[in-house]
């Protein structure tokens, strides 16, 4: 979609090290924070985060200041230089990213792995200093390989990380991508390749993000799904389907039952939002997300 690039050009910047902390947004998209209901009073069955780069138009603390409002305990996908930042507000970062060279060159291809394991090796002992567990990666595309060879790719990247992960308690997360919109010819698309790749490591420091908008378009089943293969997911993603837009009545999820089923497995990490606000309020979107969720 559309929309996907931005991502891809947060990453690209987090890794070169030249992210912002976040431009100062239009006032006529996003309430000050100043003036947002404090909804902080959740059931707490559900561990709320949010996507830093689906709200890249105001800055970083304005977006931590909204999420506290919010009751949202955590903000994903940033990077070492803005973890200052969400300790500032007392706020998690369930899934750190920074050590990825980008979503199409990833451990399933040989040529990156040195750079891979250099970039892990280092990032792995900072997420662990700053206190947290969760660090992101990526099978990157095909590029005709099958899917035998790429998991054996993957674990020949992957292997030599283990260790280090679990001395830090660091879990290196792989995320599930759709390859029929957004992410053409990526490898981890579908639940099992993702579970088949973890079996094969054998380690509790390899799991997966379960992206429900991005397997919703690539396998469907997703109750069946998450509960079947609870054990290797550590950490969800949300967002309507078709577009990635809000998470209502507009888009052909249903939510609330979606997050009884995670509640039911037994989960206690994090859910995120990670959806492309359409109504002009945006963080009244993301109030209402979260509000939806917090069954």
């Amino acid at each position: 979609m559309a929309a996907q690039p931005n991502r891809r050009a947060v990453i690209k910047n987090i890794v070169a090290g030249t992210a912002s902390l976040g431009a100062v947004g239009a006032l006529g998209a996003f309430a000050p924070a100043e003036n947002l209901v404090n909804d902080a009073a959740l059931k707490n069955n559900i561990n709320h985060s949010v996507c830093r780069w689906c709200y890249n138009d105001i800055s970083l603390d304005q977006l931590c200041a909204a999420a506290k409002s919010i009751g949202i305990k955590g903000i994903d996908l940033v990077g070492p230089q803005e973890w200052p930042t969400l300790k500032k507000y007392g706020l998690d970062s369930p899934m750190c990213n920074g050590a990825e060279i980008n979503l199409t060159d990833g451990f399933n291809d040989p040529k990156f792995h040195a750079t891979l394991l250099k970039n892990y090796s280092a990032m792995i002992p900072l997420v662990a200093k700053a206190g947290y567990r969760n660090l992101i990666c990526f099978s990157g595309s095909r590029r005709g390989l099958d899917d035998a060879t790429g998991i054996t790719n993957c674990v020949q990247g992957l292997q030599p990380l283990m260790a280090l992960a679990e001395k830090h308690n660091v879990v290196l997360v792989m995320e599930l991508l759709n390859s029929k919109v957004n992410h053409p010819d990526y490898q981890c698309d579908h639940t099992a390749w993702g579970v088949a790749l973890a079996k094969k490591l054998g380690s509790e420091h390899f799991k997966l993000l379960y992206d429900i908008y991005h397997m919703q378009i690539d396998e469907g089943d997703v109750i069946r799904t998450l509960t079947d293969n609870h054990a290797y997911i550590a950490h969800y993603h949300t967002g309507g389907v078709p577009g990635r837009n809000e998470i209502d009545d507009t888009q052909e999820l249903y939510y609330p039952a979606i997050m009884r089923a995670i509640k039911a497995t037994g989960f206690k990490g994090y859910v995120a939002q990670e959806f492309i606000p359409k109504q002009p309020d945006k963080l009244a979107s993301l109030r209402k997300a979260v509000q939806l969720c917090d069954i």
